[in-house]
């Protein structure tokens, strides 16, 4: 039986890039099938209170980007959070991307607001803690970033697996039931392209998305989207995991 995820989708696509691109929702079903997986998928608008009836409709969850801030502290983000706390009770495993990371860190006591150090825009290097994350000798990733806001002072039960100097809260994980991204693993360097183009004088100061630009129109410019991906999977399926490996496995 195909794992069920179901996607709270809290943005979407702006709209002169949503024909060519879909939406966030579609990029990760996208980006999972690039990695070689199929799933079956439900999607819930959030933003526009589409919640399911249930922690448990779907088998793990995907919390995704959005253009909002967790500190508006609106009566769907309020709802969001207390279903992302319904679904770590129900101990089902959840993903959560930029203002998923976000308001997953919000729902557990964290704190986020507008970093003093202003936009993180194109391609951004992460460096692995030493023993987090998959393992499979994986010490760094690369991936596009497109935010303003971060995690400023973590929860205490979320533990840090990856970091940058300017993002010291990259990823995150809570027990083995959620694991967060600052960056965004489904932003190919096509879409990051567009999307900074698109948002430059707008929200994104001109500067920040030249800068930007600069790295991401190089000829070898890549993201490491894919073995996120994987990594993300093995997470939702709930790989590699003590409480839910055969006993046996448990003893090797």
């Amino acid at each position: 039986m195909s794992l069920k995820i179901g996607i709270l989708a809290a943005g979407i696509t702006p709209d002169d890039l949503l024909p060519e691109f879909g939406s966030y929702a579609d990029m990760f079903k996208r980006l999972f099938r690039q990695a070689g997986f199929s799933f079956d998928y439900l999607t819930f608008d959030v933003r526009d209170n589409d919640f399911p009836a249930s922690a448990r409709d779907c088998d793990a969850w995907v919390v995704t980007g959005s253009k909002a801030n967790v500190y508006e502290d609106l009566p769907w983000m309020r709802r969001l959070k207390s279903l992302i706390l319904e679904i770590y009770n129900a101990d089902l495993p959840t993903v959560g991307i930029c203002f998923g990371h976000q308001i997953i860190a919000e729902a557990f006591g964290g704190d986020v607001n507008k970093d003093p150090k202003g936009w993180g825009v194109g391609l951004h290097r992460y460096e692995m803690v030493p023993g987090g994350g998959p393992g499979a000798g994986m010490t760094g990733f690369t991936l596009s970033a497109m935010h303003q806001d971060q995690v400023l002072v973590k929860p205490d039960s979320a533990k840090v697996l990856a970091y940058s100097p300017f993002c010291p809260f990259a990823a995150l994980q809570y027990d083995d039931r959620i694991l967060t991204f600052q960056a965004h693993p489904e932003f190919d360097v096509t879409f990051e392209t567009r999307l900074v183009k698109y948002l430059s004088g707008k929200s994104v100061p001109e500067e920040k998305a030249d800068q930007a630009l600069e790295g991401l129109e190089q000829p070898a410019a890549a993201t490491d989207s894919i073995a996120i991906a994987q990594w993300m999977a093995g997470f939702l399926q709930r790989e590699n995991s003590p409480r839910h490996m055969p006993a046996s496995a448990k003893s090797c």
